[in-house]
């Protein structure tokens, strides 16, 4: 992950999705790019049900807290020793740049974030959280990875990992998407749980091609009980004390896990270590 993009905006995870970006980039010697992410005029428009009154944000006032933001991230940056991207810097040092004046709307960061290795925000929940909008643009639409960081910076990142297996063509591609992460860590769990499964290999199966890979992987199969699969995933996750969780994202439908659950709408609301996903 030598590219990192962080979509900046105000909300109470900043700091923890800043802190996991430099995490990030001091474990790959990334380059972390921020912008000012506001959204298009068409995502707020609330409507008074009682007046009739639509009142649209004002555009002046996104555009200072954009700058707010770019102004917030440079500072991060500089007080945590991490120099601006300069022509002829050394690549296998940690550094950071900075887009202005960067176009509205999440689907700006769904496309922009095609060009990373992946893309870093909170995860989603409350008021004053990040929105879940962004997310899933990101995750449907870009074509890459998101490093989700929790409510609280996190101390380390990837040092121990655990997968959160069950067989499936999404997890596969997170893997394969995780494989920096893999390779610089000092322990991998691979945990699947029995009613979480699809038709595909086993956890234990694909620990043991971890190891033919010349990585340090364990398989191992939960029984549920009464617990879901996104209980267990994180249960055994911070049991471990697993500084990163690997998941493929929504094997099941949105729909569905709107309605029903599934693990990852779980994890995304209970998470409180990073987690990578990709869809």
């Amino acid at each position: 992950m030598k590219t990192l993009l962080v979509p900046v905006t105000r909300h109470a995870l900043l700091d923890s999705v800043l802190e996991t970006a430099l995490l990030a980039a001091r474990r790959f010697g990334s380059c972390v790019e921020g912008f000012g992410l506001r959204p298009a005029l068409a995502e707020y428009v609330p409507v008074d049900m009682v007046g009739g009154m639509t009142w649209v944000r004002d555009e002046e006032a996104d555009l200072a807290e954009a700058r707010d933001c770019g102004g917030r991230f440079q500072a991060f940056m500089e007080q945590h020793g991490v120099q601006r991207e300069r022509a002829g810097a050394p690549h296998d040092e940690p550094r950071y740049r900075w887009l202005p004046d960067a176009p509205p709307g999440d689907g700006f960061l769904a496309q922009y974030a095609r060009l990373f290795a992946g893309t870093v925000v909170g995860r989603p929940g409350g008021e004053a959280g990040p929105r879940m909008t962004t997310l899933e643009a990101a995750l449907f639409e870009s074509g890459r990875p998101l490093l989700i960081a929790p409510p609280t910076p996190p101390a380390s990142l990837g040092e121990t990992v655990m997968l959160a297996w069950n067989g499936s063509t999404e997890t596969a591609r997170t893997v394969a998407f995780a494989e920096g992460f893999l390779r610089k860590a000092a322990r991998i769990e691979v945990v699947a749980v029995d009613t979480g499964m699809v038709p595909g290999p086993s956890a234990e199966q694909m620990a043991a091609a971890l190891v033919r890979e010349g990585l340090s992987a364990r398989g191992r199969t939960l029984t549920a009980g009464r617990r879901s699969a996104g209980e267990i995933y994180l249960d055994e996750a911070e049991a471990l004390g697993c500084d990163l969780l690997i998941k493929g994202a929504y094997t099941q439908s949105r729909l569905r896990q709107m309605i029903f659950g599934g693990p990852t709408s779980h994890i995304l609301a209970h998470a409180t270590m990073p987690v990578l996903m990709a869809h």
